[in-house]
């Protein structure tokens, strides 16, 4: 709940669109929109141009931005041994026009095109921001997930953990991927990182946001125990009673095994959702408490942007 010492602020946040232009965008005024990572689905320069142009479209002063592990020419050392390996040796000049020059990619997402569109690139680390709406945002944002596949911004998870360096004071947590236990469950498996979870559960965010999981699109507000445990986990960090989870795929389509009743009121959700394009994230993270959310675009089953609003510090505060 916004104070005499805070604003509220009003996010959009996307992620996975893979290069989709077709996205159904709401028109609702929001002060900062995130894109947590996977612009394109091949990492191809038009995709690229395609995804700033969707950008673009959207009304709010400013638009955070990372990389995923399909936009992989984003990802330098990754990107010339992709080039590299294929074989027979691709020519230059095919190079150049699908993915351009080693760097030009990143040029794109930090020209002056599309800082006029308010759209701002960020690497892994720390950013602090004074937002339009008088407020001041620290994020902490990584394009890094765990994985032994060719893609970019990877790590082995069997040889060692990434480095999480969250500061406690941090405002979002803005990451490709789930932390393990949190909206991470793919078909078989949780696929979120252990050592992410463990460095949230330390910072306590307001919120923490990312997609890369298709299948696990939803919002969860957790509540945290009051001692995080030496060996942190979801299982014993997360107190479930107290937490609410908001919308996933399975609240709003509906499935084999739903009864009449659950079934047409899932109809009337999934059309209330599509016509207001975006769905609510409940209300503002307390303090002790975390909004996650994974806002995945990409999958068979459809599913709108997430819409949040936060309580963030004044800037002059």
């Amino acid at each position: 709940m916004a104070t005499s010492n805070s604003i509220s602020t009003r996010f959009l946040v996307i992620s996975d669109t893979h290069g989709n232009t077709n996205i159904q965008l709401p028109s609702i005024a929001v002060d900062v929109v995130i894109h947590c990572g996977d612009l394109t689905e091949h990492s191809k320069l038009c995709e690229f141009k395609s995804t700033v142009d969707l950008l673009r479209k959207i009304k709010a002063p400013l638009k955070i931005v990372i990389a995923g592990n399909h936009d992989f020419s984003l990802d330098l050392p990754m990107f010339k041994k992709k080039i590299a390996d294929v074989r027979p040796p691709l020519e230059d000049d095919l190079v150049k026009r699908e993915y351009g020059d080693a760097g030009e990619v990143k040029r794109l997402l930090q020209s002056e095109n599309a800082k006029s569109a308010g759209i701002v690139y960020l690497e892994e680390g720390t950013h602090t921001f004074t937002l339009a709406n008088g407020a001041r945002l620290k994020v902490y944002a990584s394009p890094y997930t765990p994985s032994k596949a060719d893609w970019g911004f990877e790590y082995d998870p069997q040889q060692e953990e990434h480095n999480w360096s969250i500061d406690n004071d941090t405002d979002i947590v803005i990451t490709h991927g789930p932390p393990k236990g949190v909206l991470d469950y793919t078909n078989s498996k949780r696929a979120g990182s252990p050592g992410l979870f463990a460095a949230v559960a330390r910072a306590r965010p307001r919120m923490h946001c990312f997609g890369h999981i298709h299948e696990a699109w939803g919002a969860k507000q957790v509540v945290w125990r009051e001692e995080i445990s030496e060996m942190s986990s979801h299982f014993t960090d997360i107190d479930n009673d107290a937490s609410t989870s908001y919308d996933s795929l399975a609240a709003i389509h509906p499935r084999k095994f739903d009864g009449p009743d659950e079934e047409v009121n899932k109809v009337k959700i999934l059309r209330q959702l599509r016509e207001q394009r975006y769905c609510l994230a409940g209300r503002m993270a307390e303090s002790g408490q975390t909004l996650f959310v994974n806002a995945a675009m990409e999958g068979e089953e459809e599913r709108v942007p997430w819409v949040v609003e936060i309580a963030l510090p004044k800037a002059d505060s």
